[in-house]
């Protein structure tokens, strides 16, 4: 049986092809990803980890090569049908938090749900800030949050329209350790109950919670491995004494 949720296949991007200054930000990439993987894609700042997603992800085109998503490919489709591919089957979360500063944590949940057809949208924004465990803040905004609180709001938003798929690009890169373990203990849970994670890191450490991890570099997949025994972002809260700043 076919359990791949994600299809990639040989993709590339080029940006200004045939012209003198044409930069390939990936090349020749295959990768498939199963249901309820947790995948860890790693590289350095300009390695292209964060290209690929976004091309994963249906954010952006490959200039060649084919993309599957459930089975379903997506290289072709028009600005709209992706959208739509997008609502219904992935949700994003980034190092920005990307929160509208004047609008509740719940109002910020319910953005997805705006356009949709579903009924009870504040149920459901309610429910998915119950599940990141912020329902008793959901009527402040997120100047009133800690960052790890705004990304966990984040990830309420990306859960709302209860995807297969979360892609998270660099979602510790703005948090201190806490925090940041914090959020990452909140993905493997969710992982753990069948949810799909990608994860992009530039960070080792972080990699290491994934259950397989990849390296790019130069935007080729340079290193594909299963990582036997993942690190358990719970055991390491409770080794840290106090609020450790990153460096």
């Amino acid at each position: 049986m076919n359990d791949f949720i994600v299809q990639a296949q040989n993709i590339q991007k080029i940006y200004n092809p045939g012209k003198t200054s044409e930069v390939a930000a990936v090349r020749d990439v295959s990768l498939d990803i199963r249901k309820g993987e947790f995948l860890g894609i790693m590289g350095a700042s300009g390695s292209g980890k964060s290209t690929v997603m976004n091309i994963l992800g249906c954010l952006d085109r490959p200039t060649s090569g084919t993309v599957l998503l459930d089975r379903k490919e997506v290289s072709g489709l028009s600005d709209d049908e992706l959208a739509k591919v997008r609502n219904k089957l992935i949700g994003f979360v980034f190092q920005s938090f990307n929160l509208l500063p004047r609008t509740t944590a719940l109002e910020n949940v319910e953005l997805p749900l705006v356009y949709s057809e579903r009924a009870n949208i504040g149920r459901l924004a309610r429910m998915a800030l119950e599940a990141v465990g912020l329902k008793h803040r959901d009527n402040h905004y997120p100047g009133e949050l800690s960052g790890g609180e705004q990304q966990r709001v984040a990830i309420a938003r990306a859960l709302v329209n209860e995807p297969e798929i979360i892609f998270a690009d660099e979602p510790t890169g703005n948090l201190d350790s806490r925090s940041s373990y914090e959020v990452i203990s909140l993905f493997q849970k969710l992982n753990e109950q069948g949810k799909t994670i990608v994860l992009v890191t530039h960070e080792p450490d972080i990699a290491e919670h994934a259950r397989r991890i990849i390296r790019i570099s130069d935007g080729r997949v340079v290193e594909d491995r299963v990582n036997e025994n993942p690190k358990s972002a719970e055991e390491e809260l409770r080794k840290l004494p106090g609020k450790e700043a990153k460096e």
